[in-house]
């Protein structure tokens, strides 16, 4: 997949996930199904996973190089990322990853606060995206804690399908 096509892909997710978001009644913001992840809960979960990368990809691909290494094998195109993405899912058996376990539930007072920090950090990979040179988000490799190294493309691609995958999971439960 292109940037720009990319780029056009986070925007599409995220803009649907605010709009769901903002549109999702407050009183919903903290009280969720049995045993799952309030609409908050889901909210800061993404928020808790594309601030890394953002924070990841404002250190020097050199830097980024000698500590994860390169990539050893083609870019993988969406379709097959989503697929394996399903894959380590399924194997992980509900696994969560650690800055998401024991999660606590926002306040509604961090509704907003949330949904303008998503907005903020998804301005910001697109933005990152747009400036990585192609043979960088190919041969870059960034550790994911369920699909182990990626490429920084595919770590890309998989953030946006990580925002669908959640929010088609709030719109099942609400």
């Amino acid at each position: 997949m292109k940037k720009e096509a990319i780029i056009e892909l986070l925007e599409q997710k995220y803009t649907e996930l605010i709009t769901w978001l903002e549109n999702h009644p407050d009183d919903k913001w903290q009280k969720g199904p049995q045993g799952k992840w309030t609409t908050g809960q889901q909210a800061l979960h993404l928020l808790q996973s594309i601030k890394p990368l953002n924070d990841a990809l404002s250190i020097p691909t050199f830097m980024l190089r000698f500590k994860f290494g390169k990539a050893n094998r083609p870019t993988r195109k969406y379709e097959e990322i989503v697929r394996r993405y399903h894959e380590r899912l399924e194997e992980s058996r509900g696994k969560t990853y650690k800055g998401s376990q024991n999660m606590k539930t926002p306040n509604l007072n961090d509704k907003h606060y949330i949904i303008n920090r998503l907005q903020t950090e998804n301005k910001k990979l697109q933005y990152k995206t747009k400036r990585m040179r192609n043979k960088s988000l190919d041969k870059t490799v960034l550790p994911h804690p369920l699909m182990g190294k990626m490429p920084v493309r595919e770590i890309i691609m998989w953030t946006a399908y990580h925002v669908e995958h959640h929010l088609e999971t709030l719109k099942r439960q609400y």
